[in-house]
């Protein structure tokens, strides 16, 4: 089904269903939940989906799994055209229990395009119903991309990963991270990890990314933009974001026009 808002979702009948939305630059979704799990597919374009726990990048031909019942909030830094599919609880055991990213392979990007086609929910047949089945079987085995920004839960951290997330810099180091914090650096590294699952240096890493993408998509020059976020050149910039992202930036800007 073409536009139904994601805050109505939960409205429509059936196990499983599928909708089609097309978002401009700049437009937000405000914090919502469903009863359903959602796959939210970008076919081109780029959002950032936000929950209390973290920040996922969806970029174009990847997807971002939200398990029933959690709050989110969507926001388009690019144009952007989405398939959902929303997943009963129940319908498998093995589907993610928590937020994350998703490759899309080939046969679920067809399948997610075919949904468009599909009978309005509850008249589903039994072509319908295989579709859906195998879109369930394909999510299971997609391979996670690590295209999140996990937020700790202890208030202090949490608000300074904000801070940092809003404008990322290379002279914002560790050990100024400390002292705001009155940590010393074993304590902060320690507690670091165990609230993020990662380490400090790949979450700034991670930051960094997260911040060039709204502002290559943008237009600003790649150089400009690695110089700026302390790479020592555009060269060393694009490795890093290929490795997170998956894609050269040359690419990424292709995909999300």
């Amino acid at each position: 089904m073409r536009n139904v808002l994601a805050t109505q979702a939960d409205a429509l009948p059936g196990r499983i269903v599928a909708t089609a939305n097309d978002y401009p630059t700049d437009h937000r979704v405000a914090r919502h939940r469903h009863r359903r799990a959602q796959l939210l597919y970008a076919a081109h374009g780029l959002m950032l989906v936000t929950t209390s726990a973290g920040r996922w990048i969806v970029p174009p031909e990847r997807a971002v799994w939200i398990p029933a019942g959690v709050e989110h909030e969507v926001q388009v830094l690019v144009r952007i055209s989405t398939r959902s599919v929303y997943v009963e609880p129940g319908v498998s055991a093995d589907l993610p229990a928590d937020c994350r990213v998703l490759g899309v392979a080939p046969l679920l990007r067809q399948l997610l395009l075919e949904t468009l086609d599909l009978p309005l929910p509850g008249e589903a047949d039994a072509r319908a119903q295989l579709i859906y089945s195998l879109i369930v079987h394909e999510i299971e085995r997609a391979p996670v991309l690590p295209l999140d920004i996990p937020f700790p839960t202890e208030p202090r951290l949490a608000k300074r990963c904000r801070a940092y997330l809003a404008r990322p810099s290379p002279h914002d180091g560790i050990d100024d991270w400390c002292r705001d914090l009155a940590m010393s650096r074993r304590t902060f590294t320690r507690r670091f990890r165990a609230e993020t699952g990662i380490s400090f240096a790949q979450w700034c890493r991670q930051a960094a990314i997260f911040a060039a993408l709204p502002r290559l998509a943008a237009g600003e020059p790649i150089t400009a933009l690695a110089l700026d976020l302390g790479y020592d050149s555009a060269s060393a910039f694009s490795t890093m974001f290929k490795r997170i992202v998956g894609m050269p930036p040359s690419r990424y800007l292709g995909n999300a026009a």
